[in-house]
């Protein structure tokens, strides 16, 4: 199975088209290695909303202190997934099944990524 990289590197292809970057970028990743993991708990792929395409974008546009909390918090959930990813395939490598252990991280990176969707004031 392909799992997304676990380093968060960020990509030229994956910039923003109106300059959110960096923290595009790493939300991008997030979302690749977040597909990875339901994946491994047996889920189907989630089909991405309109305000998780656009975040990167949205909270740039906001900016202030929901910029700072949204960019700390996208760092915070990669911290959280990088190494939940390794044990995953290292659980895995050794012939366990890593279903619950997945379940439980896409679940953590679900609530966490739905705090950082809140910050984006509504229209």
């Amino acid at each position: 199975m392909s799992v997304a990289p676990t380093d968060f590197a960020v990509r030229p292809d994956q910039a923003s088209p109106r300059g959110a970057g960096t923290l595009g970028a790493q939300w991008a990743a997030l979302q690749e290695t977040a597909d990875a993991v339901a994946a491994i708990a047996g889920l189907a792929a989630e089909k991405p909303t309109a305000l998780m395409r656009t975040f990167p974008d949205r909270i740039a546009d906001v900016g202030g202190w929901r910029l700072e909390l949204a960019s700390n918090g996208i760092s915070d959930i990669a911290a959280m997934m990088s190494p939940g990813v390794k044990a995953l395939l290292a659980v895995s490598a050794r012939g366990q099944d890593p279903t619950p252990a997945a379940l439980t991280l896409w679940h953590e990176f679900h609530a966490a990524r739905d705090a950082l969707l809140a910050l984006v004031p509504e229209e």
